[in-house]
């Protein structure tokens, strides 16, 4: 689901760019880095701090909260 992803992808499967995540501006929330210090949340990277389908990130579009991102999977070894 993308817990652990830790990439450079910051914009959505639409291409919206993505919120960063110490911002509350255009959409107000609870993931911020001094709440997840483990959950990756520099900058305005895609990330799932909760446990979602995938990685995600709230939008700088006012009127669309949040959208999945298109991160590839990684083959393990």
């Amino acid at each position: 689901n993308g817990g652990d992803y830790r990439g450079n992808v910051s914009v959505t499967e639409s291409g919206l760019s993505c919120q960063p995540w110490d911002s509350q501006s255009p959409h107000r929330h609870v993931y911020t880095p001094a709440d997840y210090p483990q959950g990756g949340l520099e900058q305005n990277f895609c990330r799932n701090p909760d446990g979602k389908n995938r990685p995600w990130c709230f939008t700088t579009d006012p009127s669309v909260r949040f959208e999945y991102c298109n991160v590839s999977l990684c083959q393990c070894e």
